[in-house]
């Protein structure tokens, strides 16, 4: 097999004038080098040197840099340089000769060289200006959120280039990592690995490859079955293992996401090829044809989850380091699909490695946004190509795969510009991508773009939609289902506020209208607002406040209600979504994490703690769940489900509290669950009689403030889910409560119970080094709440301390 050797390490940084030296041998002798990490960026290395601010960049695409190594004490001999990911337009020297040109930061470049023993390398990463003033075919549109528009003619990332959607900050070098390959005996290459269930529900495993040597054995192994490998008429080698009882990769919202190690064994040797898991994936357009849906392993799946920006703009790392503090966290907050959108990058095999350990599903976009491409030049195809082979080749056998696009908003930038239906489609998006999509990943689903179908492709009631009319179009919450959402690829984009120990850490400056704070607010270009505005709107909406009013007055009572909102909206909007009869399958919000600390889009904060909001979204995506939707004259209706593999015995609980304490009217049924399932119940059933739970018909003052649906399991009455509704809105619920606190401590650590007097909204838990398991939740009365405090740095042997509030109290309480 071959010898990877990876060259990391010593490399320095050299930074010329653009076009000054023409090769590494006239780079002047005195030039500053500086130490510089790869795989990596330029601007980590300048960072690191305390020469560039991520919070204040400088341009980096107006100069060269060079990247310089020594190979030493490596056998002499032919060896491939294989370069992961170059950006952008990158020379490669090789004892002071140019050995290989790259203009694809997104395509794996490789190139033959001999060693002597003591040879020397280098990369040039020409600057990237130039190329963008170069002119190309004529485009049919121009995108506003995206500048240069040159941009479209080169391969690079747009990230860095959406002015008030991320840092401009130029991405250069070699940010993937270099090896060194030797063509060893019995080398493999173009390594396929293909896994499914058949209809008797067999793992079936395909595996195909080149291979050069000699042997006198070659067998495939996985799951403990092994197969003989075989020789195709095409001359490839193959071999398929039927494996029975395997047990089926899941998302995590509906299983478990079991993966097994594939072996190939040569002569008796055993040679790891990866892991892989066995699952089918099937798109459901609905009964009326107009839907997308997902079927993993025949039963549907609601889609819920986030779309990724970067593990760090500045380093663009890709490590499962790197990845995993991120990952996790989505995992824990219930997400059960990523998606990676065309407006970002690729990521690295690690990334989708974790993804299927996690259980979470990857919808990919290739790297194509809002720009009108030239597909007309045959270069420019034949390098949308390798990259895209070279993305389908890293994530071989990998089950978190589940949705291949063609890129993000083409099709809904030419069609907003009002120009028709041929101009958005093209062999781009509907002949190449799906080529390569088909040739190496049959297994999933392709789509064109996003947002795609419909009378256009951005109404959401039809195909993919981005939907944001409950956010940047501020309509009102009832517009989540008046829009009948089919599938949002991406939605809810608000400017949501971290925790305080973030703000005072990493932004201390006065919230909201200093030029510190907005800057770190995402705003669409040319446009009159930003996204905290958006919130405002809502904060208003749900509370009654004048933002602007309580923000001059109270600005920290303002920042509690701007942390507490944007959780409260985005329970409520995929409540709509996930309950019975809705025509939604699925929902990504826009977006994991931020890029910069602050007011950010990201449900995760760029120093990797969670915000408010995100503990939202983990009671909103919980598989056993309970929902409540006013019907208005027809009541409240009561949705369970059970997206879990196991029947579930559950006792449903209703009660309407008259001031936040007092029950009007109570009820509550024990039910059998079957998996997969849901049941809808009125309110009524519940309560055996007529009772106004929405306070449609007005009948004299009103009875209740809030409604509280609680959902236990029967035998052990743990706490599943809660929901909550407010029939003449929050304010008029808003009370303060008496909270009774105790920390209790047992085998699995800290936790904390809390018991409350009145009903209480959004209570907040801060406790230095720990994550509570719940936080900005409300409290009932009634039965204690138990919150688990995860450390997260914190001395477990140490008794925590911390505070707790709540909206209706100034207070904040000591624990």
């Amino acid at each position: 097999m071959a010898t990877k050797t990876e060259i990391a390490g010593d490399w320095s940084l050299v930074v010329t004038d653009a076009g000054a030296c023409g090769k590494p041998s006239e780079l002047p002798e005195k030039a500053r080098a500086l130490a510089a990490p790869v795989p990596g960026t330029v601007a980590e290395a300048l960072e690191r040197a305390g020469r560039f601010d991520r919070t204040n960049p400088i341009a980096l695409n107006d100069r060269d840099f060079w990247y310089l190594a020594a190979i030493s004490g490596e056998r002499p001999g032919p060896v491939r340089l294989v370069f992961e990911g170059l950006a952008t337009i990158a020379e490669v020297y090789f004892n002071d000769e140019c050995v290989l040109k790259s203009a694809n930061q997104f395509a794996a470049q490789e190139v033959a060289v001999t060693l002597t023993g003591e040879d020397r390398l280098a990369i040039c990463f020409r600057a990237l200006n130039p190329q963008l003033k170069a002119q190309g075919p004529r485009a049919r549109w121009r995108p506003q959120m995206i500048t240069p528009p040159g941009l479209r003619l080169i391969r690079t990332t747009l990230l860095g280039h959406m002015p008030g959607w991320c840092p401009s900050i130029d991405v250069v070098g070699p940010y993937r990592p270099i090896t060194m390959v030797r063509e060893d005996e019995g080398n493999l290459d173009n390594l396929e690995i293909r896994a499914w269930l058949d209809a008797e529900g067999k793992g079936v495993l395909d595996v195909s490859f080149g291979f050069s040597g000699r042997a006198s054995d070659l067998r495939l192994s996985c799951a403990g079955w092994t197969a003989p490998v075989l020789i195709s008429e095409e001359g490839r080698l193959t071999a398929r293992v039927t494996i029975p009882n395997v047990k089926p990769w899941w998302p995590r919202s509906h299983g478990e996401p079991t993966l097994y190690p594939v072996t190939l064994i040569i002569d008796d040797v055993p040679h790891p090829l990866g892991v892989t898991g066995f699952r089918n994936i099937a798109f459901d357009p609905g009964q009326d044809g107009k839907g997308f849906g997902i079927e993993i392993n025949g039963v549907p799946i609601f889609c819920r989850g986030a779309v990724w920006t970067n593990a760090d703009i500045v380093r663009m790392p890709g490590g499962r380091a790197d990845y995993e503090r991120h990952l996790r966290l989505a995992a824990d907050a219930g997400i059960n699909m990523i998606r990676v959108g065309g407006t970002m990058t690729y990521e690295s095999a690690e990334f989708f490695r974790l993804c299927d350990e996690l259980g979470i599903m990857v919808w990919q976009d290739f790297m194509f946004a809002n720009f009108d491409y030239p597909v007309a030049d045959p270069a420019f195809v034949e390098e949308v190509r390798k990259e895209a082979r070279w993305l389908l080749t890293q994530s071989q056998g990998s089950p978190s795969l589940t949705v291949l696009c063609g890129g993000s908003e083409m099709y809904q930038q030419a069609s907003m510009l009002g120009l028709p239906q041929k101009y958005w489609a093209g062999p781009l998006t509907e002949e190449i991508l799906p080529q390569e999509s088909e040739s190496l990943r049959p297994d999933v689903i392709y789509v064109p773009n996003s947002p795609f179908g419909g009378a256009l492709p951005f109404y959401p009631n039809e195909g993919i939609g981005h939907y944001y009319g409950v956010g940047a179009y501020c309509r009102p919450l009832e517009d989540a289902r008046r829009a009948n959402l089919r599938f949002a690829a991406e939605c809810l984009a608000f400017a949501h506020v971290p925790e305080q120990a973030t703000l005072d850490a990493h932004l201390a400056v006065p919230p909201v209208h200093d030029p510190k704070w907005k800057a770190r607010v995402p705003r669409d270009r040319g446009a009159s607002w930003d996204f905290e505005d958006i919130r405002d709107h809502y904060l208003g909406d749900l509370y009654g406040f004048d933002p602007a009013r309580l923000r001059r007055e109270d600005p920290g009572r303002y920042l509690e209600f701007s942390r507490a909102v944007t959780g409260e909206v985005v329970e409520a909007a995929f409540s709509e979504w996930r309950r019975p009869g809705s025509s939604c399958r699925g929902a990504l919000v826009w977006t994991l994490q931020d890029l910069l600390p602050g007011a950010g889009w990201g449900i995760i904060d760029a120093t990797g703690m969670p915000k408010p909001v995100w503990h939202g979204l983990r009671r909103a995506f919980r598989p056993v769940q309970v929902l409540l939707s006013d019907e208005g004259t027809n009541g409240l209706d009561v949705h369970v489900l059970n997206e879990s593999e196991q029947t579930r015995s559950l006792t449903l609980q209703l009660s309407c509290l008259k001031g936040g304490i007092q029950p009007s009217v109570s009820g509550s049924r024990t039910i059998e669950l079957a998996p997969r399932s849901s049941l809808t119940l009125t309110a009524i059933e519940l309560f055996g009689a007529f009772f106004d739970v929405t306070y449609a018909f007005r009948f004299g003052p009103p009875s209740h403030d809030v409604t509280v649906a609680r959902l236990v399991d029967a035998a052990t009455e743990e706490e599943l889910s809660t929901a909550y509704h407010f029939p003449r809105g929050r304010m008029a619920a808003m009370q303060e409560a008496v909270i009774e606190t105790e920390l209790l401590k047992d085998d699995d650590g800290w936790m904390l119970k809390l018991t409350a007097n009145r009903f209480a909204q959004s209570l907040s838990l801060n406790f230095e080094g720990y994550l509570p398991s719940d936080n900005w939740f409300h409290l009932a009365p009634g039965p204690a709440k138990i919150i688990r405090l995860v450390p997260e740095g914190a001395n477990p042997e140490v008794t925590p301390t911390g505070t707790l509030g709540q909206l209706g109290s100034r207070v904040l309480q000591s624990i």
